[in-house]
């Protein structure tokens, strides 16, 4: 529990809490937490990471409060910022509505239907009353998308999801392809408010159905048809196609409400954004799933194969090399919908976990703060080796190494000069070399190191960076690199023939 904010919730209450329990988190690295008064009143901490990101929420939740939205109020904010109080909208999301729904492959009532009609009618208010004077400077990380905003999303599907499959493909030519859509997908200016993260998980229910808005925080000028894809193809809802042209329409009925609409337009763009959308959430659900280890974005990535995979049947891309691109990628048997869970690894990961006759050895190399627990494993083969560089003399003692990491140069020249590490890696390259090229001989194809250390910026960082570039130089094999604390990840591929 944060001192900062425990400290924020007695000064504004006046009382220390009756109560205090952790809520789970997301995607974010924002932290959440119920407080509980004497009164039994309760309201929600949060702290985050990003002050720019905790500004802009801040700034966002009171702009749509005073717009009449259905959104959290923010009631106390820290002297730093980075922690603030908010109006407790309850425990039932959308997403947890829609269970029944989803555990029956998409075949939904007529209750979890009326919930659909009445989310997405509400997100034009959103969209074009919430535009209204918004200041969108004060957007995190961007006020508005652009083609940079794209090229980002889209090399992150390249990076993140599409080089895990092993797939070899004609960089220029994707390239290509990539700003043939950022162009298409920027083409004229919006004044509307962009969500960016539309969809169940981040609508709040009250007793009587009425939905409420959180996690807007990414949110930019930008044009609607982004948020009706991300709502509709979401991977894991399975939303049939004649729900989805429902649920279309009564959006297009709502934003008539407030501007013109030339559906037929609307769904030539909405059927781009769905695409797009779609690569990005791939990205996504790359970096969360396979690199973080977190589980929920694992099992969406199939899903969202799936979705790419009718898109791209339905002629969905105008763009020749990345089509035949993505339909080989569709076409992969870890993503065939004949698979089961028990013959994939981490519900459709990139390579299989265990020996089978095929495919090269890939190792995934962590570093970690012990404070943050020791990176899952989810490739089923029980964890691999974890190293304690806790030993070794830390840098992160020092003011001027504090706000430094293992990958720049001072903290570099500390750590090797002192020896400590080099003494350290010395014995864990002799323990890795002899284990990977006892895998290669055996045919396994993953194998997981991490190094841990207080904080997880300094020594875990060096020692885990110097063994993956040890590893593929050495041995030539695919490695996968992740700095857990700092979100840094890197990816070497197999060296051919």
């Amino acid at each position: 529990m944060e001192e900062e904010l425990l400290k924020l919730y007695e000064n504004w209450c006046g009382a220390a809490p009756a109560a205090v329990e952790a809520l789970p988190g997301a995607g974010s690295n924002r932290a959440y937490y119920l407080f509980t008064g004497l009164d039994g009143r309760t309201v929600v901490g949060a702290r985050g990471t990003s002050l720019d990101e905790n500004e802009a929420f801040i700034y966002l939740a009171e702009h749509f409060r005073l717009c009449g939205l259905p959104v959290p109020q923010v009631l106390a904010v820290s002297p730093s910022r980075l922690c603030y109080l908010q109006t407790d909208l309850g425990r039932r999301s959308l997403f947890d509505a829609l269970a029944d729904g989803r555990r029956s492959g998409g075949h939904y009532s007529d209750e979890e239907k009326r919930l659909l009609r009445r989310t997405i009618a509400a997100l034009p208010d959103v969209q074009v009353r919430g535009a209204q004077g918004l200041d969108f400077a004060r957007c995190y990380p961007q006020e508005e998308m652009d083609t940079t905003g794209i090229f980002f999303d889209l090399n992150y599907f390249k990076y993140c999801f599409l080089k895990t499959t092993g797939l070899d493909f004609h960089e220029m030519k994707l390239e290509a392809d990539f700003r043939a859509m950022a162009r298409d997908l920027s083409a004229g200016r919006s004044d509307t408010f962009l969500y960016r993260d539309f969809q169940a998980r981040n609508v709040m229910l009250d007793a009587d159905g009425r939905p409420f808005f959180i996690d807007f925080q990414g949110g930019r000028r930008g044009p609607v048809e982004y948020d009706v894809a991300s709502f509709l193809w979401q991977a894991s809802a399975r939303y049939p196609s004649d729900l989805r042209e429902e649920l279309a329409e009564v959006y297009l009925d709502a934003l008539r409400r407030y501007v013109e609409t030339d559906a037929a337009r609307f769904r030539e763009r909405l059927r781009l954004f769905v695409l797009f959308r779609t690569l990005q959430v791939l990205g996504a659900y790359g970096f969360r799933g396979y690199f973080e280890g977190k589980k929920h974005f694992l099992d969406s990535i199939r899903p969202a194969v799936r979705n790419l995979r009718e898109q791209i049947d339905g002629g969905a891309c105008p763009y020749p090399y990345l089509h035949a691109l993505l339909t080989e990628l569709t076409g992969l048997p870890r993503f065939s919908s004949e698979e089961t869970a028990g013959e994939t690894s981490a519900a459709g990961s990139a390579a299989p976990s265990r020996y089978d006759g095929n495919g090269p050895l890939k190792v995934r190399v962590f570093s970690f703060s012990y404070r943050e627990g020791i990176p899952e494993d989810t490739s089923g083969n029980g964890g691999g080796y974890v190293f304690d560089c806790r030993s070794t003399h830390n840098p992160g003692r020092y003011e001027p190494y504090k706000k430094l990491t293992g990958l720049d140069a001072p903290v570099i020249r500390f750590l090797e000069d002192d020896g400590d590490i080099l003494t350290f890696l010395d014995c864990v390259y002799r323990l890795a070399d002899a284990h990977v090229s006892r895998y290669l001989q055996r045919g396994f194809t993953d194998l997981m190191f991490s190094f841990g250390c207080t904080g997880g910026r300094h020594r875990s960082v060096y020692a885990a960076q110097h063994l993956a570039e040890h590893l593929h130089a050495a041995f030539g094999v695919e490695v996968w690199l992740c700095h857990r604390e700092q979100g840094i990840a890197r990816y070497w591929s197999a060296a051919k023939g």
